[in-house]
């Protein structure tokens, strides 16, 4: 099995914890074979000198600014479009692989066509334990029959549907790429792999896990990120309701705001001023973005465009 395929990293200080040597490394072993794109985000640790120094056959981009996760990733996807690729594989830097997981991830999209995207098993650092995050994207709820065939002993060499899996580690198709694009540059940092899967349902693709492989993601000691405080969290279930093509459009988009404008008037009637302050930032956000907001979601619902990229 030949397919040129292409596996894209994200940089930002990614020596810490030996990640960076552990990715590349169970890339480099991989039995099947993959190019590997990192896009550096204007590392300021020695991430940029140890590629360069020992992985020479590392295509590196070196950002002047840091583009966030999203926009980064549209850049190594970008480049391995042009370049011929025919499957992605998007892998965290703090993350890293079997030997096996790129060639079986292949060999289930290649034969599913119905799949835009698969992702392997997300065990822990140590691998012993499922990262704690993933185990919650593969509940009964969300990815049906998966647990229980584990509990049974009974788990089948397929693909097992599920409606959202974090970024970490997705296998890509030229055709997912095709009909659905990058990331939405809206977001900036987080919630881009939530909008992606929407519209990738939106485009009447699936999203699966491939449990006969797995990826080890070392989220111990990763220093918590401002992205993470609850303000930026709640910004982006905002964003994430009006960019999704499901159920948003630009009177969706109006009349979201027409009720927080409803919100702050009542607000400010009752004296409420922690909720006044909050939701005065909150339409300040839409208005900010609102063109944006608008013209990425119509770009979203066009097919066979490579949106984004």
């Amino acid at each position: 099995m030949k397919y040129k395929t292409y596996s894209i990293i994200v940089t930002y200080n990614a020596t810490r914890n030996n990640w960076l040597q552990k990715c590349l490394d169970s890339l480099l072993k991989s039995t099947l074979k993959t190019e590997i794109v990192i896009v550096d985000n204007l590392s300021t640790d020695e991430t940029v000198k140890v590629i360069k120094s020992k992985y020479p056959s590392v295509h590196l981009i070196e950002n002047k600014e840091n583009k966030g996760f999203g926009g980064a990733n549209n850049q190594g996807l970008k480049y391995a479009l042009e370049s011929g690729g025919e499957y992605f594989f998007l892998l965290n830097q703090d993350a890293w692989v079997e030997e096996n997981t790129i060639e079986k991830l292949v060999y289930q999209l290649k034969g599913n066509p119905e799949y835009g995207i698969v992702s392997p098993l997300h065990l822990n650092g140590e691998g012993n334990a499922l990262d704690l995050k993933f185990s919650n994207q593969i509940s009964p709820y969300s990815c049906p029959n998966l647990y229980s065939d584990f509990v049974l002993n009974k788990v089948k060499n397929e693909i097992y549907e599920t409606k959202f899996v974090c970024a970490a580690a997705w296998m890509i198709s030229k055709e997912c790429l095709k009909k659905v694009g990058g990331f939405n540059p809206v977001f900036y940092h987080y919630g881009e792999d939530d909008n992606y899967c929407h519209r990738l349902h939106y485009h009447k693709l699936k999203i699966g896990i491939h449990p006969k492989t797995s990826i080890f993601h070392d989220r111990k000691d990763r220093p918590k990120s401002l992205y993470e405080e609850r303000e930026e969290q709640n910004k982006r279930t905002i964003l994430n309701k009006l960019s999704n093509p499901n159920i948003s459009s630009i009177n969706h988009l109006y009349k979201t705001k027409k009720q927080i404008k409803t919100k702050i008037l009542k607000s400010k009637i009752l004296l409420q001023k922690d909720a006044y302050k909050h939701l005065k930032k909150e339409l300040k956000m839409i208005d900010s973005n609102e063109e944006e907001l608008v013209k990425n979601l119509e770009i979203s619902k066009v097919a066979d465009k490579f949106a984004f990229l």
